[in-house]
């Protein structure tokens, strides 16, 4: 039987081997075999010592370092990074054109900018923080955690792993060398007709993106279903990995829609078909039906592993078990189903029969449940707890709260009455900002502080990380909670000038997103001197849930992954007398 490659596990759980461990390495055919020792206390000489790291089989004396190690890397720690600087990356470039939209909108009339260009803002804005920033950063963050947390020793296709990123910086690329000026949806027939050759770069771009989540997808599906340790079980399966697991399978059914309505639309476009085409007897809604078929389960792709983020960060910041686990895995799952019912809600103005529209409204309405559930265990789980308000507990409870905004704005909205007069007003632009930055981005921000540690074996500035959230969060609601206002009076959305009987609450939402700016200043600032000077930190330095130090230990995997089941809801259980704070291990 031929060897197989393996995987060495580094970190604070058991390894995995205690004797000589052989390695081999396909050479010309031939299969040559090397030793070493990797009994306690000995360790490795090359290869990375972060904790949940591994050493792939592969890896060989002449490995890459550098730059070309980054290029080249199939681990999937260094691809987790990746992804989370990638995707930061392409978040400072959207924020810039966000503030050049929000400078236009300063006062009414042309400005800085004309009709044109700011189409061409809100086209990659939109298209940037959604497909290049908020998707991508919650993969990256899977890629960081899901194999330490289910005891894997990689993804299950780390090669593939390594070309599911790739691609996402060639088509953002792409897409920013084009800069279509459609919108970031593409409403047909503007989409069909237009001449430039941007619309054709940017779904091109787009079918790329569309690529590499459903290779990702199938990769994370594989490593949960496939690589869990012996003691994982969907019953003691980490929340995060809960919520990646259901997001990929969203990932998996909904982009297909999405990839089949971008060549149509392609084809349409250089006159090979006429789906699309109205002029020919084409229909330009089915376009909005493919669209939003799967960009509102986009929304949940966008919002559930920063749900699964704040159920690993609000236990461990108040030093209790979750409250509810069970409460909280299936309603993650019953969000991921009740997301393929909801597209509709998006397109009550455009002349569907009333007898289509209610079951839409109704499980618009019904979603919001689910949410519901996970927002009371949070708050559950940190009542009566030891709560430590550093900043990834900061940041999380940020999420609870603009998150309930932004859900209890969305519930107002989906009755069909309300929305006719809402429905391209800044009221959507405030609910939706709300979900995906009061939400996804704070989320992001929550996860990134808990883990930061684990990633750079160094500890950030907690004085700059207050200021970093004190001012997003100030900022935010400065710019959002105003469009509440600005959709109420009428204000239409994607459109460049206003009445200028609105001009303080456009101004007042301008200054707001100058004070989000500022507080992502703090927070580049913050990661530069941490890694310059930062003192050296453990890649855990959080300590224990105490209900949880006395769980029988899964090998290779942490002790606060694992729920307590002795407990109902998550609840604490008193500490045996007499017994070390030390987890058992098996």
């Amino acid at each position: 039987m031929p060897l197989k490659p393996f995987a060495v596990y580094h970190g604070n759980a058991a390894r995995t081997r205690t004797d000589d461990v052989q390695v081999a390495s396909r050479v010309v055919g031939k299969v040559f075999v090397r030793s070493w020792s990797t009994g306690p206390g000995k360790g490795h000489t090359r290869g990375s010592r972060m904790a949940g790291e591994v050493v792939t089989g592969y890896r060989h004396r002449n490995a890459p370092v550098g730059v070309f190690r980054w290029l080249t890397t199939t681990n999937h720690h260094e691809i987790g990074i990746l992804y989370l600087a990638n995707s930061f990356l392409f978040f400072l470039i959207g924020g810039v054109l966000a503030l050049l939209m929000r400078a236009e909108l300063a006062y009414p009339g042309p400005t800085i900018v004309d009709p044109n260009t700011y189409t061409e803002l809100f086209t990659m804005h939109g298209t940037t923080m959604i497909f290049l920033v908020a998707i991508p950063i919650l993969a990256g963050f899977g890629n960081l955690m899901v194999p330490p947390l289910i005891g894997a020793k990689d993804m299950a296709f780390p090669r593939i792993n390594a070309l599911s990123f790739w691609l996402i910086p060639a088509a953002g690329v792409i897409m920013w060398l084009g800069a279509a000026n459609i919108g970031w949806t593409g409403y047909t027939p503007l989409s069909v007709y237009d001449p430039s050759k941007g619309v054709d770069m940017w779904i091109v771009g787009l079918q790329l993106l569309g690529i590499s989540s459903t290779a990702g997808a199938i990769n994370f599906l594989v490593t949960i279903f496939r690589h869990r340790a012996a003691g994982i079980t969907f019953r003691n399966l980490s929340l995060f990995v809960w919520s990646i697991l259901v997001t990929q399978s969203l990932v998996l059914l909904a982009t297909p829609v999405l990839a089949a309505g971008l060549f149509v639309l392609l084809l349409d476009r250089h006159g090979l078909t006429a789906f699309l085409s109205p002029t020919v007897g084409g229909d330009p809604i089915m376009w909005q039906h493919l669209f939003w078929f799967y960009s509102h389960p986009a929304v949940y792709i966008m919002i559930l592993p920063a749900m699964g983020i704040i159920s690993e960060v609000i236990p461990r910041m108040s030093h209790k078990p979750i409250f509810g686990y069970k409460a909280i895995a299936l309603s993650t799952v019953a969000i991921g189903f009740l997301s393929f019912g909801v597209w509709v809600h998006h397109m009550f103005t455009t002349g569907i029969s009333i007898s289509a529209r209610l079951p839409f409204m109704v499980i618009t309405l019904a979603i919001a449940v689910p949410s519901g559930i996970k927002i009371f265990n949070w708050i559950a789980t940190m009542w009566g707890g030891a709560i430590e308000l550093k900043a990834p507990m900061l940041f999380a409870v940020g999420f609870v709260a603009m998150f309930v905004i932004g859900g209890i704005n969305g519930v107002f909205q989906a009755p069909i009455p309300l929305d006719y007069p809402l429905q391209d007003t800044y009221w959507v632009v405030a609910h939706l900002h709300y979900v995906l930055f009061g939400g996804t981005i704070l989320g992001v921000f929550a996860g990134f502080y808990f883990w930061f540690p684990r990633m750079s074996r160094r500890m950030y500035s907690e004085r700059l990380a207050r200021w970093h959230f004190a001012f997003t969060l100030v900022g935010m609601n400065l710019v959002f909670f105003t469009m509440h206002f600005l959709g109420l009076e009428g204000m239409p959305r994607r459109v460049y000038d206003y009445d200028p009987a609105l001009w303080t609450l456009n101004w007042l939402a301008t200054l707001g997103a100058f004070v989000v700016a500022f507080g992502q200043v703090i927070f580049v600032a913050n990661v530069i001197w941490t890694f310059v000077a930062g003192p050296v930190s453990d890649p855990d330095p959080w300590g224990e849930i105490p209900g949880q130090r006395n769980e029988v230990r899964v090998p290779g995997v942490p002790v606060y992954a694992m729920p307590i089941h002795a407990a109902a809801n998550g609840g604490t259980r008193e500490e045996p007398s007499g017994e070390s704070g030390r987890p058992r291990v098996p």
